[in-house]
């Protein structure tokens, strides 16, 4: 009798799980590789290691910036900027739901000392109004007034659904901040994903930000890795709080290598969002509550988040959560074949129903066979 992981090894190809969980679970690709084998390094630490700084170069230049860091990943990358905003005890507000607030692990308050005001999508999905702005940045008062010093600003918004901000909707927004004496950050973890379904330069999504993170996993498919750009002024500071951190890097150059492929796949995104289309469209197309994604983000809005979660395992389709729904994401590694695959996997909403509970027609369900 075969062991268990034998019997893995020798599965059919089509009875693979197909992983929409995130666009960070993409594998680097054979060119990456073979970058990151043939790269130049030397000890960053020391000297400067030549490839990373080479990436860090071209970043700046892309997100209009006059300088860069490397950072082995986008929590860490928005934190330092954080920490060279905020003084100890400083308000910043950010979107309701944005991964400074909700999915770095309160790092904002614990090691930059910021107090987080989340702020409703008065704008749209992950988008908040200029005047709201100006509102919570509130006037100055007494000394024991609490200050707020930074607008943290994130595009594509993740728990949003990836929700893009076009520039003339980031330029009001940033010029609202300025107005009221705030300081900008922009979580660009996506911005790559902006840029491309708007038909624009990264750079145009990032006027008048004091700082922006940019990542290289997340649909570009390097193994690991962020750029956070500002001033130059900021970069030299910004190594200093990322050796703080723990981030002393020696031949960074080995995973910079990939970051610099990855910078050539950004055109490509547009596939993954023309697969996050069809996947929404052919999941409504079964009755299940989605909408239009911008990107490569689809939420489906369920009753039983856990239940579904364990179906969609069940029938051979990995997902996550996010927001109170169910999250899916396409990326560089799928097909239009999987997506047509995951479709007949998951199958109609109302096989997901107990016997006898209305649909949404109000008509008993029927359960087909099977899971």
């Amino acid at each position: 009798m075969r062991s268990p992981s034998r019997a893995r090894r020798s599965a059919k190809p089509d009875d693979r799980p197909i992983d929409l969980r995130s666009d960070t679970v993409t594998q680097p690709t054979k060119q990456m590789r073979a970058a990151m084998a043939a790269a130049e390094v030397g000890d960053d630490v020391l000297d400067r290691d030549p490839t990373m700084r080479e990436l860090e170069v071209r970043v700046a230049g892309l997100v209009g910036a006059a300088d860069a860091l490397w950072t082995p990943s986008g929590s860490m990358g928005n934190l330092i900027a954080l920490m060279h905003h905020l003084q100890r005890g400083d308000a910043f507000l950010a979107p309701a739901g944005a991964h400074v607030l909700d999915a770095e692990l309160g790092t904002a308050a614990w090691l930059a000392g910021g107090m987080p005001r989340p702020m409703e999508h008065d704008a749209g999905p992950g988008k908040v109004s200029p005047a709201a702005v100006r509102r919570a940045a509130g006037s100055t008062g007494p000394y024991y007034t609490l200050r707020t010093s930074l607008l943290c600003l994130e595009n594509t918004h993740n728990a949003a659904g990836g929700t893009v901000t076009a520039p003339e909707e980031h330029a009001e927004v940033v010029a609202a901040a300025r107005g009221a004496k705030l300081r900008v950050h922009l979580d660009g973890a996506r911005l790559w994903h902006a840029a491309v379904a708007l038909g624009v330069p990264p750079g145009a999504l990032t006027v008048g930000a004091d700082t922006v993170q940019v990542c290289l996993s997340k649909g570009l498919g390097a193994p690991v890795g962020s750029v956070v750009a500002g001033s130059a002024e900021f970069v030299e500071e910004a190594r200093r709080l990322r050796k703080m951190l723990g981030g002393g890097v020696r031949q960074g150059g080995v995973l910079a290598a990939a970051g610099l492929v990855a910078l050539d796949r950004v055109d490509r995104l547009s596939e993954d969002h023309e697969r996050a289309r069809n996947l929404a469209s052919g999941l409504r197309e079964r009755g299940w509550l989605v909408g239009v994604p911008q990107t490569n983000i689809v939420l489906v809005a369920v009753a039983d988040l856990n239940g579904t979660i364990r179906r969609f395992e069940e029938a051979g389709v990995r997902a996550s959560t996010m927001a109170g729904q169910v999250r899916l994401m396409t990326h560089a590694d799928l097909t239009d074949a999987d997506i047509t695959t995951a479709l007949e996997r998951i199958g109609p909403v109302e096989a997901s129903r107990p016997p006898g509970t209305p649909s949404r027609t109000g008509r008993a369900p029927v359960h087909p066979g099977g899971k």
